[in-house]
């Protein structure tokens, strides 16, 4: 028997909105049983395609939904790249990026013309790394020391603690007690980033979103329900930082 030549789908697609062009990602998935435009986070269209379906239906359902994409595209939060003069927040307040001028150093928080910054050192094109690391620093040292804390309370152990730079997701954990998180959540005020701690470590006792789950939320954080607020009002927000525009 001659085996079926696997489909293949083109990996961008594009449109015209306003007069430019716009670059859609495409995704074949092996789940989705329709065509799904989205815009993720990171500000980047995407476009999902069942595996077995046509490229005719999928452009097709593309030029249908250009006008509700240049919609969202309208009222999205746009990138911030961490360049110089940047406003980043630091658990929850603004600090301006300073360049120090130096060419070795740590990034450090200081003021800068009466206004708080964040002082990076280093050659302009290494500066939004060195930023992006000694966040991520920061975001570890904050959740290994708020994970300590709900693990202790709910009598559970974690094994690790992993940044990630995910576009959608704050955090996860795995059944063998490996916990990862977005670095962002450093930006967030501390509340969020506890809130986001002590989700995660309540999956190492229900791994689901049931009431039962949250519950046990709430028994480590009886506050959980101000951090989960301000993710639904503001998260979107806080996930393009960082994004090169």
């Amino acid at each position: 028997m001659i085996p079926l030549l696997q489909k293949r789908w083109p990996p961008a697609a594009e449109v015209v909105i306003d007069g430019a062009p716009v670059t859609i990602s495409v995704k074949v998935s092996d789940r989705a049983k329709s065509y799904r435009l989205s815009l993720p986070n990171n500000g980047k269209p995407l476009l999902t395609v069942p595996k077995f379906g046509r490229w005719g239906e999928a452009k097709a359902f593309l030029d249908r939904h250009t006008e509700w994409l240049a919609e969202r595209i309208e009222l999205s939060a746009k990138p911030v790249a961490f360049v110089r003069g940047a406003i980043v927040p630091l658990r929850g307040v603004n600090h301006r990026i300073v360049p120090t001028g130096r060419v070795r150093g740590v990034v450090e928080v200081g003021e800068h013309e009466g206004e708080l910054a964040l002082l990076v050192p280093g050659d302009a094109e290494h500066r939004a790394r060195r930023l992006t690391d000694w966040l991520k620093d920061e975001a570890s040292v904050e959740l290994e020391r708020r994970c300590t804390v709900h693990a202790g309370n709910l009598g559970v152990s974690f094994k690790s603690i992993s940044m990630r730079s995910q576009s959608t997701r704050w955090g996860s954990c795995s059944s063998t007690g490996k916990l990862n998180f977005n670095w962002r959540l450093i930006l967030a005020p501390p509340h969020v980033l506890d809130y986001v701690a002590a989700h995660e470590i309540a999956h190492l006792i229900e791994m689901n979103h049931s009431q039962d789950f949250w519950d046990v939320v709430e028994r480590t954080l009886p506050t959980m329900e101000r951090g989960r607020e301000w993710l639904r009002v503001h998260g979107r927000q806080l996930m393009v930082y960082g994004i090169e525009g």
